[in-house]
């Protein structure tokens, strides 16, 4: 159906600006009622109605007083260079600058040991890695069974080596697994409580319902990706009921991540007209939201 939403430039002047950009009332509408015919969608509660219940829990922590001046210190750093690039050579042409600010901002959250900076190896306290050891203390106590994602190889490697010092039994899958069958079987078997994946290895094709609860150890921009995570547990087949946990350092880039979800998700559920009452204000990603991420709160 070539040309049914017209070419690139004709679609984003009648559909993407106006929704994304413009916030203009009803163009959403015209676009849903242009593709439902050719969208079926059917959720996996429709399908299987007895499909236990799926909690998500945001799970929040602070920076002790080195890491937090680390923080700040590579975010200042980092906003400067930004700015200074985007002056110089333009948004469109200062992507990598701006993405590599960003980079280091999430790695500090998840552990200051993944900065690769001078300054990041005089801190050795990670808030965030201490707060996952108390929550899996408390779960494995229950006897729940623990997928943990993260986007970074090297956080699982060092989440890895905390399990390791406290005799928590795991199976780790990352990119560089190279019997990844073994370490799949090793958990779905119950011989570990505990299972590290990367997002990247394992987001998408595992199915992990013996699983009943889901860790994700650092918040990645698309909320989709980190529902098709969730859902290697959440998935037909699963009969108990799943605890989602989201770890997230306040004050951080990583609050502003999860509103930035929150915006993502209203426009994916209006394509989906799962929200009708929803009106076409929600909006994407822009250019200038990236920059907003290096402002402090």
């Amino acid at each position: 159906m070539l040309g049914f939403l017209g070419n690139l430039k004709q679609f984003k002047a009648h559909y993407q600006k106006p929704i994304e950009v413009d916030r203009t009332p009803g163009v959403q509408h015209q676009l849903n009622q242009k593709i439902a015919p050719f969208l079926l969608r059917r959720t996996k509660h429709q399908v299987v109605k007895e499909l236990p219940d799926k909690t998500e829990i945001i799970k929040t922590v602070e920076f002790d007083k080195d890491q937090a001046n680390l923080y700040e210190t590579i975010r200042l750093t980092m906003e400067d260079k930004v700015r200074q690039a985007v002056a110089e050579k333009g948004l469109a042409q200062s992507q990598i600058t701006l993405l590599d600010a960003l980079l280091k901002l999430r790695q500090v959250c998840c552990d200051p040991g993944l900065v690769k900076i001078d300054a990041a190896k005089q801190v050795k306290h990670s808030a965030k890695l201490e707060l996952l050891l108390d929550l899996l203390t408390e779960l494995l106590d229950g006897q729940h069974r623990v997928i943990i994602f993260s986007q970074f190889a090297e956080m699982l490697k060092r989440i890895e080596s905390e399990l390791k010092k406290h005799a928590i039994g795991y199976s780790l899958l990352t990119g560089q697994t190279r019997k990844r069958e073994d370490a799949i079987n090793r958990f779905k078997d119950g011989e570990v409580p505990v299972f590290l994946i990367s997002l990247k290895a394992g987001g998408v094709g595992l199915n992990l319902t013996e699983a009943d609860t889901v860790i994700h150890y650092d918040p990645w921009w698309n909320p989709a990706v980190e529902n098709q995570a969730t859902d290697r547990a959440y998935r037909i087949g699963q009969n108990k009921e799943v605890f989602v946990y989201k770890l997230v350092v306040a004050n951080t880039i990583e609050q502003k991540i999860l509103q930035m979800q929150a915006n993502k998700q209203a426009l994916q559920d209006q394509l989906y007209q799962q929200n009708k009452t929803n009106e076409a204000g929600q909006i994407h990603l822009q250019a200038e939201d990236l920059l907003n991420l290096l402002k402090p709160d």
